[in-house]
């Protein structure tokens, strides 16, 4: 789990799970969309499938991505976890005045 926060500390990151989130994408499609080198971007999806949060499928000399629904959930549910989501969601609901 240490792993997939520290994954989720980079704002790249970040912006490439949301990408991720949309569809699969070859390492080209998503490297258009920054303004990094790819020796960069292959370090962030390096960080991101040791983490466990994304999968590389290669075919050819082409590499798709896809998200690790299974990870991807079991981090967020630690996360809500973590802060207590749902205690804060039942503090935040106002409770009627009685007149």
């Amino acid at each position: 789990m240490n792993d997939a926060f520290q994954a989720l500390s980079d704002p790249t990151r970040r912006e490439i799970l949301r990408m991720l989130r949309q569809r699969e994408m070859t390492a080209g499609e998503i490297a258009e969309q920054f303004p990094l080198a790819k020796s960069t971007l292959s370090g962030h999806f390096r960080t991101l499938k040791h983490a466990g949060l994304i999968v590389a499928e290669k075919t050819g000399t082409t590499i798709v991505y896809s998200l690790n629904l299974s990870i991807v959930e079991e981090t967020v549910a630690t996360m809500m976890e973590i802060f207590d989501f749902g205690a804060l969601k039942k503090r935040a609901v106002p409770t009627p005045r009685s007149t």
